[in-house]
């Protein structure tokens, strides 16, 4: 499975929202004994399994699937307790032989599991208390005298950062940057990663974006989401601000504005990979293979070949 035994393999497909990442790790799985393990931030949660696209019944028959669905929208979920997951689901992966394929589009929870996180600075209360007191102007000041690195980077106007970076070089003596640099738990040096970044066109992509929606929106997402209502959750939860969710509640509430409510989800969702494709453009290191075609069944089947080849010799 791995020419170095001592690095177990971990396959990496990531890109935006409706780029084909499933698909791909679906056509490697013709030819691999894999294991699918989702990188999603909606995909977690046991609500949304239409709004969020989860893999089918039939996707679920043809691989191993792991941390789809898992997560209770109540609970708040972070980049951490998904890293942690994760981790433990690679690892089962390796132990039963099959190689793990990390498939998604948070960026956020990828980084966190190859590279780690920084421990959490312990703040004086009583620091805290005080410099959110601040206006915001003055605590943006000050953060120009004590992390003049800090200040440079964040807007004077972007309260909670400015205030979050203060408080820890106040408390600490250290910036928020050094603690930042501080990362541990990261699992980048116990694997041997295959990662690929899919930039299919935009046009392409986002004309895919809107069928998704459609498709959705024909097999039951404003039923997902009315029962996603009813459980009157806290609205501030990451579940309740996934994409598509507060769309399909306005048009809910408001079925005489269905088509305004339509087409603000799909400007949401195409303003998400957008956002998404950029992260991945600017953000993933520059040895990360990039595909910029698009999917389709002409060429899935060989960028697969070429995956697999990558994780077996590279």
């Amino acid at each position: 499975m791995n020419s170095n035994p001592e690095k177990p393999p971990l396959i990496l497909i990531v890109g935006p929202t409706a780029s084909g990442k499933s698909s791909l790790a679906l056509a490697l799985s013709r030819s691999l004994p894999i294991t699918v393990i989702n990188a999603d931030a909606s995909q977690v949660y046991r609500d949304l399994n239409i709004v969020s696209a989860r893999p089918s019944s039939e996707d679920l028959r043809r691989a191993p699937h792991r941390l789809f669905g898992h997560v209770d929208g109540a609970q708040g979920y972070s980049a951490a307790a998904w890293a942690a997951d994760a981790r433990a689901a690679i690892a089962r992966s390796h132990a039963s032989w099959r190689i793990p394929v990390l498939v998604g589009g948070t960026g956020l929870y990828v980084r966190t599991l190859l590279d780690g996180i920084a421990p959490v600075a312990e703040i004086d209360p009583n620091i805290r208390k005080s410099i959110r007191a601040l206006a915001v102007g003055d605590a943006h000041a000050a953060l120009a005298q004590e992390d003049p690195a800090a200040a440079q980077r964040l807007s004077a106007n972007d309260t909670a950062r400015v205030a979050r970076a203060l408080e820890v070089v106040r408390s600490t003596g250290k910036p928020l940057s050094q603690w930042q640099e501080m990362r541990t738990g990261g699992i980048r040096d116990m694997v041997r990663l295959t990662p690929l970044v899919l930039l299919p066109p935009r046009e392409w992509l986002f004309q895919r974006c809107d069928a998704r929606f459609d498709a959705m929106l024909a097999s039951g997402g404003k039923d997902e989401v009315a029962a996603l209502l009813r459980r009157g959750l806290d609205p501030d939860l990451p579940v309740m601000r996934a994409i598509g969710v507060r769309e399909i509640a306005a048009m809910l509430a408001n079925p005489e504005h269905a088509e305004r409510s339509i087409e603000d989800a799909k400007m949401a969702t195409r303003q998400y990979a957008k956002r998404q494709y950029t992260w991945f453009r600017n953000q993933a290191p520059t040895d990360w293979l990039r595909i910029d075609a698009q999917l389709d069944d002409d060429n899935i089947d060989d960028l697969a070949i070429k995956l697999q080849h990558m994780a077996l010799t590279d």
